[in-house]
């Protein structure tokens, strides 16, 4: 099929369209841009256009850009103005662009590459992404391990602040400082901050156990603190104070990583009632210091708490990155970007995206994390999963990923990867997938687990087949051995 000129016009009419919106959202948030540090600015222009790009519904127009073998925009987040400019050139050369573009293709690439190096450190290895460990305090029985750990891939060291105390951090640092300078193999250290702690406290039945047996249909209680109830009666508190107040009737209510699911069905003061819904669990116990989620409520709680607070002074003379839990506004971030200006020394902010609001107003936080000089953002997709919906895990990480290459931020991979295999020494077919796509951010995350040293090897191995065919979002078309290696068998003469 040949494009016709009414094809052209139609074409670079639809592409004026963008191109105007894209000028007049632009001067209207103008203002945004002397507030945000001046390394971030081409970043922040290239977001405000890509936000307006995504507001439209572009998938006809690229089917026919693909149809005459035009880009049809995939794979341009990072310079998305620079695309558009580029596929009206090849409609109309004599044509003077309505906006200017901030970064080419190779310019916005080479502005997240380089935030990428500053967040997570040189690596040897620049077929793949960086890879994060979670540190175990056991490392400390066998100090080895850490050697294996960087030997085999490791680049990034995480210490979780909910767990152990600033005298085990420290000799976990100081054996990774001693290993990392012997091997002469960088590798930064990356602190979580505990955040909000929502755990389940068993307080009727089975208080002694510590565990209490909840089936599908049955009806128990969650209280703020401890009211006067029957000792049959099924009472679970919560680690959060006053958190009733928030919860409305109807809403659900997750435990244990989403495996128990209930609704609310009555309210009254300081206690919910509850029916269980679904029981994913064989033992069908609910058990203690198990998570809550609430993915249906707005809840007003604070993501800097005391303890983190406490825990500050430690993360920044210790810490090259801070990850900051349970982010649902900009003035949650406003509050840990001020703590940290009392600092002479600031690590970088690391912004865990593990609710449904955090998701909502995900443009507005990479705003305010750009007013410092770097960030990154972590896909907690333990908790998101709980709070989204396992259904829509894949399209929000996708959408996040998406979003933070247009603002250049670097993308940390988190939660479950190669899991099975952690626990078992074995990987499960889906999560080998899984890690493949992990390709798509510029670091992964993995936990703690017997496997360790195995789950960095595997990584590593599927992360090298498939940088061969992408690069983030986009495919490369590398030779395929089944071409390479084909040959039609000709039909033998009679």
């Amino acid at each position: 099929m040949e494009m016709t000129q009414q094809d052209v016009d139609s074409i670079f009419n639809e592409l004026n369209v963008l191109g105007n919106e894209i000028r007049a959202y632009q001067k209207k948030h103008e203002n945004l841009l002397e507030d945000v540090d001046l390394s971030r600015r081409k970043s922040l222009i290239n977001l405000l256009n890509y936000i307006v790009f995504r507001k439209h519904d572009i998938r006809e127009l690229q089917d026919i850009l693909h149809e005459f073998g035009l880009s049809s925009f995939s794979g341009s987040e990072g310079h998305i103005a620079s695309q558009i400019v580029q596929v009206k050139k090849r409609l109309k050369a004599d044509f003077t662009p309505e906006i200017e573009p901030v970064c080419s293709f190779h310019e916005g690439r080479e502005i997240l590459e380089s935030n990428t190096t500053k967040l997570f450190g040189k690596r040897k290895d620049q077929l793949i992404p960086h890879i994060m460990v979670t540190f175990d305090a056991a490392f400390l029985e066998n100090p080895k391990k850490i050697k294996e750990l960087l030997t085999n891939g490791m680049n990034v060291a995480r210490i979780n602040c909910a767990h152990d105390d600033p005298k085990t951090w420290l000799k976990l640092i100081d054996e990774l400082k001693k290993y990392s300078a012997k091997l002469d193999i960088p590798c930064k250290v990356f602190m979580d901050l505990a955040g909000p702690k929502i755990r389940t406290e068993i307080l009727g039945k089975g208080s002694d156990k510590g565990k209490v047996k909840i089936n599908e249909g049955d009806e128990f209680y969650l209280v703020d603190k401890p009211v006067k109830f029957k000792k049959k009666d099924v009472i679970i508190g919560c680690t959060l104070p006053n958190i009733t107040q928030f919860i409305k009737v109807g809403e659900r209510i997750m435990f244990d990583d989403g495996e128990l699911e209930a609704s609310v069905i009555e309210k009254s003061e300081n206690r919910l009632k509850l029916q269980m819904l679904r029981n994913s669990k064989k033992s069908r116990n609910l058990k203690a210091e198990k998570g809550i989620n609430f993915p249906d409520s707005d809840l007003e709680v604070p993501s800097l708490t005391d303890y983190d607070r406490e825990c500050l002074p430690f993360v920044v003379d210790h810490a090259d990155m801070v990850g900051y839990s349970f982010v649902n506004s900009t003035q949650d971030i406003q509050v840990l970007q001020t703590e940290l200006n009392k600092y002479k020394k600031q690590p970088h902010i690391v912004l865990k995206i593990e609710t449904p609001a955090a998701v909502k107003k995900l443009p507005s936080l990479l705003v305010q994390g750009m007013k410092e000089n770097l960030i990154g953002v972590m896909i907690a997709r333990g908790d998101l999963a709980v709070e989204i919906g396992f259904e829509r895990m894949s399209e929000i990480q996708e959408e996040i990923l998406w979003f933070c290459e247009a603002a250049h931020v670097p993308v940390i991979w988190a939660t479950q990867v190669l899991e099975t295999l952690h626990k078992t020494g074995i990987a499960t077919r889906a999560e080998m997938t899984d890690a493949a796509n992990a390709i798509s951010a510029e670091c992964i995350m993995i936990n703690k687990g017997e496997y360790t040293v195995r789950v960095l090897r595997t990584l590593k191995d599927v992360l090298h087949r498939t940088s061969g065919h992408r690069y983030k979002k986009r495919y490369y078309l590398r030779p395929l051995n089944i071409a390479q290696n084909f040959t039609f068998k000709q039909p033998e003469s009679k």
